[in-house]
């Protein structure tokens, strides 16, 4: 019996080792053969290691090279703390911080010398959006929300943790441009349908705006969101590689399967500001609900002419809100040009749009959402400070559901199933699980928050002013944001 299995071994040996030199040899000819790279014409076999090790890179700094506080798109600090508070275990630290006060651009709270105790403080009151205006407005409670993310982009157990979790935490859920798909409604959570350049989800069959659906859609959604453009791809349309368009995702867009879809660069039924506002208002009269827009900014002159063709045309014109995206933000791909290059920062837009408000005696009227990697409560206080009165954020709310930054998000292949459609990926996102987790995310973002806003003997968050918060210019000196960008006056009519 034994001589059997040693010949057997033997034998499954051999075949091991022919296979092994097989494989060696048939590389070795396809890589002094090939035309496209001089490093494997030159070191056949080995130079394959060099495509691998690049590949594998990002990873090994992630994890083994980088300090907690270096990494880009999230450093590690950052990451650690989405994931914390997302599994509910605090967010207390020991020995010291590793955030570099001393860096340009580093958020240093004024604390107050005799803040506030625990029996005078209050909730953050929640906020009326289209109150006046829209037949149905809503009551936004939470500070932090989930922005737009496509079903399609990010996967069916996705939307379902962030539908389930969304209602538990009293946020709402943003569907991105990809249409509303019955996933977003199934924990009965408040849902902004977002309207993108090619009106998924609510054009008819040539692909136009469609008044009827958009009605229909009126008795499922709280808020309507027309995306004119995204700080990730600003002037860039959405693009859907056809491996992630199922028969399902096709017909909630309304497009063909499994082909690649590109959205237009910009809506092409909206060439002005006037048209914008219209528009707006159409779809306000026809659902009865608020319509905001989404845009990054770039200058000023959008946003100040804006305001201007408001006052002149009438507030019932205005959007109800107008969510500003950074160039920072981008949960999904976009070419790096545009991502890297084009449009403000949130720390220099978010304030510029609030002075243009403020100068029209618009700021009551129009409520502002900030969006673009504000995923701790650092950055959310920060954004009420310049005036925001929401947060929005993708990311944070994908690290919530398990996301480990592997930056596969456009390949169809990210290993927590965030952003697949491949069945066994996506097995490993369970929604029971990961709908708490979304909820922890969002309350204890909303609570420390208000812990900072304490901290400046303020009664709540919705308190918070510039001259709360200062900015790091140098080392060793920081300004207070009211005198970086002080409070304007409103212009005379």
């Amino acid at each position: 019996m034994s001589n059997a299995i040693d010949l057997l071994t033997n034998i499954f040996s051999t075949m091991l080792g022919l296979v092994v030199i097989g494989l060696i040899v048939f590389w070795f000819i396809q890589d002094i053969t090939q035309k496209k790279h001089s490093i494997l014409r030159n070191y056949p076999i080995i130079g394959r290691l060099r495509f691998f090790f690049e590949e594998q890179g990002k990873y090994f700094r992630q994890y083994f090279f980088s300090n907690d506080r270096e990494e880009m798109p999230f450093n590690r600090a950052t990451r650690n703390w989405v994931y914390r508070h997302s599994k509910d275990k605090g967010g207390v630290v020991g020995f010291g911080s590793t955030n570099d006060l001393r860096e340009p651009g580093a958020i240093i709270f004024v604390n107050a010398a005799f803040p506030i105790l625990e029996e005078n403080q209050l909730p953050t009151p929640p906020l009326m959006i289209g109150e006046g205006y829209a037949k149905h407005p809503f009551v936004a409670k939470s500070i932090i929300n989930i922005s737009g993310m496509s079903y399609g982009a990010i996967s069916k157990p996705a939307v379902r943790s962030l539908s389930l979790g969304a209602v538990k935490a009293g946020c709402w859920l943003n569907t991105g441009e990809g249409g509303l798909a019955p996933y977003h409604l199934e924990g009965k959570c408040d849902v902004i349908m977002q309207i993108g350049t090619a009106k998924y989800g609510i054009r008819d069959e040539h692909g136009n705006f469609s008044t009827q659906r958009a009605t229909e859609l009126g008795e499922l959604v709280k808020a309507f969101e027309i995306k004119l453009s995204q700080g990730a791809k600003p002037g860039k349309g959405g693009l859907l590689p056809g491996s992630k368009i199922t028969e399902e995702i096709a017909m909630i867009r309304g497009i063909p399967a499994f082909r690649d879809s590109v959205s237009p660069n910009r809506h092409k039924d909206i060439d002005n500001i006037d048209e914008l506002l219209d528009k707006i208002n159409q779809l306000r009269e026809i659902t009865g609900r608020p319509v905001g827009i989404k845009t990054a900014i770039g200058g000023w002159h959008f946003i100040n002419e804006l305001c201007d063709r408001i006052v002149q045309k009438g507030l019932h014109y205005a959007p109800d809100f107008i969510t500003i995206d950074g160039g920072e933000g981008g949960s999904g791909a976009a070419p790096q040009t545009l991502m890297d290059s084009v449009s403000l920062p949130i720390m220099e837009a978010l304030p510029r749009v609030v002075d243009s408000l403020i100068e029209s005696n618009l700021k009551e009227r129009i409520r502002i959402v900030a969006a673009g990697k504000l995923i701790t409560a650092t950055h959310g206080a920060w954004a009420l400070c310049a005036g925001a009165d929401f947060v929005n954020t993708a990311r944070g709310f994908m690290f919530s559901l398990g996301c480990i930054q592997a930056m596969r998000c456009h390949k169809n292949t990210c290993p927590t199933g965030v952003t697949t459609h491949n069945p066994r990926l996506q097995s490993g996102l369970v929604v029971e699980e990961k709908c708490i987790r979304v909820a922890n995310y969002a309350r204890n973002f909303n609570k420390e928050v208000a812990m900072i806003a304490h901290s400046c003997g303020l009664r709540h968050a919705r308190e918070f002013k510039r001259e709360h918060v200062r900015i790091v210019e140098t080392a060793g000196k920081s300004i207070a944001m009211n005198m970086l960008y002080p409070y304007p006056e409103v212009k005379k009519k």
